[in-house]
């Protein structure tokens, strides 16, 4: 047998296996079909397989493959099924889940169809259409953090069941040192940066942090359904602070809003969340900033990885506008706090600046 007719009997060999894999997902489901299609589609920096299916009555599903090497995955998939199911009986907008293999970690989930917020906010007039789509984005995360918070077992977390200082300190701070300044930007670093990574945990640490966190609230993880945002991607939901959510949604590399935009939305957010509990608007403003820094750390290691170790070379363009809110933030609402990390962030965004990322990485 040569390699090319090995290669098209491997590939038939699968889509069969899939074939049969989304008919017994839907047999679990009790959805009435006498035939389907489907077709495979892209993830942004997921190693998850995603699958679109539609029967012949027009019902649309997704269908979710675990990461085939990763030895967490059908952790992961147990979790997206448990925390999408308490979620979905919220009356929380996100996708209905419909079935779970726990042979093989599959997992059927409605089809919300592929407007992301991301594409909505892109494609606004002007400033008062952004503001109003983002709005309601804001108004969705409290409900998820609050109202989600409500019997919410940590036992479903695959990850971790908490935000916690060493996390901040092991997934995110070494994460951006690592991949990022070390291997993307080829930077040796002061010694002294670890007592700054250490000084900003102990300082997110003080916030409390016994609500719903998502971990990755952006506009690429929320769809947009009849005008109205669904959140998507909540298998790594755990309990930690308030401010990572909004800090996540408001400097997403993705959109790159304006300072005014982001003051105003950080603002409906106070207003948003105070109809569930009573907040201190000074106080957690104060908070968010650090947070906000600690979440663009975690984005640069992300970004930097999914770059050159992940091979996704899509995630490069967003580098500099990253960086760019890393420096805006240690100059601006946190100057002096990490004098280290702001001299750090300007040396890498002069660098990036003065020799932009290549089309071609590899």
């Amino acid at each position: 047998m040569d390699r090319l007719h090995y290669k098209h009997s491997l590939m038939a060999k699968q889509a069969e296996q899939i074939h049969h894999l989304i008919k017994t997902l839907l047999l679990k489901s009790a959805s009435p079909y006498q035939s389907f299609t489907w077709r495979q589609f892209a993830s942004d920096g997921s190693d998850r397989q995603f699958f679109r299916c539609e029967t012949d009555r027009q019902v649309r599903f997704i269908i979710i493959l675990p990461a085939k090497l990763l030895p967490a995955a059908m952790a992961e998939a147990n979790a997206s099924f448990a925390i999408g199911r308490h979620l979905h009986e919220l009356d929380i907008p996100v996708p209905k889940p419909y079935a779970f293999d726990e042979h093989n970690g599959a997992l059927l989930f409605e089809d919300l169809g592929n407007i992301l917020l991301y594409d909505m906010a892109n494609g606004a007039a002007n400033h008062e259409e952004i503001i109003t789509i983002y709005r309601q984005a804001v108004e969705c995360l409290a409900t998820f953090q609050i109202k989600g918070r409500k019997n919410f077992n940590p036992n479903w977390c695959w990850d971790t069941r908490h935000y916690d200082r060493k996390l901040m300190l092991e997934r995110e701070s070494h994460y951006f040192s690592r991949e990022f300044c070390q291997r993307y930007m080829h930077l040796s670093l002061d010694n002294e940066l670890e007592k700054e990574f250490v000084d900003l945990a102990v300082r997110i640490s003080l916030e409390p942090a016994d609500y719903l966190l998502h971990r990755d609230y952006q506009s690429r993880n929320l769809m947009m359904v009849n005008g109205c945002p669904y959140i998507i991607d909540f298998q790594g939901a755990r309990l930690g602070p308030l401010a990572y959510d909004l800090a996540s949604l408001l400097n997403d590399p993705y959109m790159n809003l304006t300072e005014q935009v982001k003051d105003e939305l950080a603002a409906h957010y106070i207003s948003s969340i105070s109809q569930y509990i009573r907040i201190n608007s000074s106080k957690f403003m104060a908070g968010y900033y650090h947070i906000a820094l600690q979440r663009n750390l975690q984005v640069l290691g992300a970004y930097a990885y999914l770059t050159l170790t992940k091979k996704k070379q899509k995630f490069a363009q967003y580098i500099i506008p990253a960086t760019h809110n890393l420096v805006s933030l240690l100059t601006q609402k946190l100057s002096g706090s990490y004098p280290k990390l702001e001299a750090l962030s300007q040396k890498i965004l002069a660098k990036l600046i003065m020799y932009p990322p290549p089309e071609k990485l590899y």
